[in-house]
């Protein structure tokens, strides 16, 4: 525990030394909201149709910081010779993954609160004290798929180009999901292939904490356990595999 607590602080404050991709990742869903949403006043003065967008950016949020935050350090550790170092000492992996896990849940918390307070400044969403803290506690285990994608990504591919993997499988995934656009808008074809996403599945789940039904659609559970059981196995392989290339 003391080992995971350490790799966290140094993670967190190493993300810190960088404060211009701290605040834009941090700054980025809210500030979608703010162009894209507020301005629509069919949307945001609607309060049902306003939590909703909140909520769809609250989860961009979270896939933001898990899957490119994630991708792009473990790629950039990679390249560091700090990092073989690391891989030999007897603690093994877990620490230090989970220190990155634990600093992209810190991040997509500060990244939500932007969103949460351009809702209730510039919209009229409502949501309950009890609905908010829920979809809080929601989102963040939800982006476990989104988190083991960025792994996938980093251990696999260098810097340059993980960070653009990512970023091209990113906006995809949220356009599909319904995180930029609400998913009733979608023609038959399209909406078909987003209930088989990750991200709409997540999206989904929290925007049926916020709303006064609570209805959520029964497979949205199942394909995010689908997808997380899918990208974990293959972040194990990918850390093994580069593992093997580093150390045989």
């Amino acid at each position: 525990m003391s080992q995971l607590l350490l790799h966290t602080r140094y993670q967190f404050l190493e993300n810190l030394r960088e404060p211009i991709a701290a605040v834009s990742s941090i700054a980025f869903p809210a500030l979608l909201m703010l162009f894209f949403v507020v301005p629509n006043a069919a949307v945001a003065r609607d309060p049902v149709g306003a939590t909703l967008a909140a909520g769809q950016m609250a989860v961009f949020s979270v896939v933001v910081s898990y899957m490119f935050n994630i991708a792009s350090g473990v790629a950039e550790d990679r390249d560091k010779p700090w990092e073989p170092y690391l891989r030999t000492l007897p603690s093994g992996p877990f620490a230090r993954m989970g220190g990155r896990v634990l600093t992209a849940m810190a991040f997509s918390v500060l990244g939500m609160l932007p969103v949460i307070a351009v809702a209730a400044l510039f919209t009229a969403a409502e949501a309950t004290l009890p609905q908010v803290l829920a979809a809080l506690l929601a989102v963040l285990p939800i982006g476990l798929p989104f988190l083991l994608m960025g792994m996938v990504i980093g251990y696999l591919l260098s810097l340059k180009a993980a960070i653009p993997v990512a970023q091209l499988t990113l906006f995809p995934l949220a356009f599909a999901g319904g995180l930029f656009m609400p998913p009733q808008t979608f023609p038959g074809w399209l909406d078909a292939i987003s209930h088989a996403l990750p991200t709409r599945a997540a999206r989904d789940l929290v925007t049926g904490v916020l709303s006064s039904e609570g209805a959520v659609p029964a497979s949205a559970l199942p394909v995010l356990l689908g997808w997380t059981v899918l990208l974990a196995g293959l972040a194990v392989w990918a850390y093994r595999r580069d593992e093997g290339r580093r150390f045989r």
